[in-house]
C-alpha cells in the first residue's frame, strides 16, 4: 500500500467484489479452488472457500456471516471475526475492492 492511498476498512455493511485483475474458479487440475492474480496463486483452505464463493459485490458482509452462521450451526460473533479479518486482509492486498 503506497503513501498516497489510504487504506479501506471493511466492516458489515462492506459489500465486495473481486478486482477486476483477479479471478476466483476451481482448477481441475489442481482439483481445488485458486484465486489468480498477475504473479499470485493463492489456495484458500476449505472454510476461505466458503467465505469467498459468497463474495459477489451484491451481498454485504453481515449477509455472508448470517449465513455461514446459518450453515455451519456457529456462533455469528466468532464467524465474524473470522469472515472480517480475513476478507479485509485480501481487500489490503488487493484482491478484493468495494
Amino acid at each position: 500500500m503506497s503513501a498516497t492511498h489510504a487504506r479501506i476498512l471493511v466492516d458489515g455493511a462492506s459489500r465486495l467484489r473481486f478486482a477486476p485483475h483477479v479471478k476466483f474458479r476451481h482448477d481441475e487440475t489442481r482439483a481445488r479452488w485458486v484465486v489468480l492474480a498477475p504473479e499470485r496463486l493463492l489456495l484458500p483452505d476449505d472454510l476461505a472457500v466458503e467465505i469467498l464463493k459468497l463474495v459477489d459485490g451484491a451481498r454485504d458482509i453481515a449477509g455472508i456471516v448470517d449465513d455461514l452462521a446459518r450453515r455451519f450451526e456457529a456462533p455469528r460473533d466468532v464467524i465474524e471475526a473470522d469472515v472480517t479479518a480475513m476478507l479485509q486482509d485480501l481487500v489490503d492486498k488487493g484482491m478484493l475492492a468495494p
